[in-house]
């Protein structure tokens, strides 16, 4: 028997929806059997939680389980509707106690021998995902691990963002009495990268030159999404200076344009050896304050 999924997620029964997908992503991101090869305990918890947040994070299914017409394992409790329906009776209907035996046929005629449905769709599943940052600008296909061992390859769009949700249709649940199988919800969450931020279609980042460079002016190559390209400093450039490449960000897609690479210079001085810092004891610049807007 399935345990309670509210324990199992460590959340209350009042929780937001938000709360309960935080504390599912939390508990996937440390069961994951990718991250726990050969580990069963944690294979096991995987299943417990991904079950827990199928229930949980579908706000029908969150709401029938609170109702007591689902099991903890996301089954409908067969008795449920009859109950209700026989509780629920109007006046005249059949409440309470009965002399006959009538009442009783017909109740538990309703719980045990319901008319038979006709087909419908499975349920969908939902599903967490986490992608690198140039897997989600330039696109990727990615295995996603279930929790009862089986794989989904899944296939990344270039330009996804944070948060996106990609429909997988049919590999849900199965259909019923020959329906249509569910979907499979699959929430895509994009790791930060060391020095690529991205803003909107733009990707931006910071790269440091030379004092000879920054100084004289040089060719560089700096890396982007797409491969090294090579990129010219000008003479006397500054830190902070911004030079932007066009078409060099998230590349196009869709009916969406590429965006651009801003790139940011910081100019870093290094390890000053003894021929500078004998030029520069005797060398004055003139008429020139780099504090001069302070005062």
């Amino acid at each position: 028997m399935a345990d309670d999924p509210y324990k199992v997620l460590g959340v209350k029964k009042a929780a937001s929806a938000e709360d309960i997908r935080s504390a599912y992503r939390k508990l996937a991101k440390k069961h994951h059997p990718d991250l726990n090869p050969g580990n069963k305990q944690a294979e096991e918890a995987f299943k417990a939680i991904s079950s827990a947040y199928d229930l949980l994070g579908d706000t029908e299914k969150r709401a029938k389980f609170d109702r007591g017409e689902l099991d903890a394992s996301g089954a409908e409790r067969p008795q449920a509707q009859g109950w209700r329906q026989y509780a629920e009776a109007g006046p005249g209907g059949r409440h309470g106690h009965s002399t006959g035996g009538a009442d009783f046929e017909d109740l538990f005629s309703n719980i045990f021998n319901q008319r038979p449905r006709g087909p419908a769709k499975g349920h969908d599943r939902q599903y967490s995902l986490e992608v690198g940052f140039l897997e989600a600008v330039k696109g990727a296909t990615r295995r996603l691990t279930l929790p009862d061992g089986g794989m989904l390859d899944v296939k990344i769009p270039p330009g996804t963002e944070e948060g996106h949700t990609l429909r997988l249709r049919g590999k849900g649940d199965a259909g019923i009495n020959g329906g249509q199988a569910g979907d499979a919800l699959i929430e895509l969450h994009v790791t930060a990268h060391k020095f690529y931020r991205r803003v909107g279609r733009n990707i931006h980042m910071e790269v440091p030159v030379s004092l000879k460079e920054a100084v004289l002016g040089a060719k560089i190559t700096i890396p982007t999404p797409a491969g090294d390209v090579a990129m010219t400093i000008r003479p006397g450039t500054e830190t902070g200076t911004e030079m932007r490449l066009r078409g060099r960000g998230v590349p196009a897609h869709d009916k969406h344009a590429a965006g651009d690479l801003h790139v940011k210079l910081s100019v870093v001085v290094g390890p000053a050896d003894e021929a500078l810092k004998t030029f520069l004891e005797g060398w004055e610049q003139p008429d020139f304050n780099p504090r001069k807007g302070l005062t």
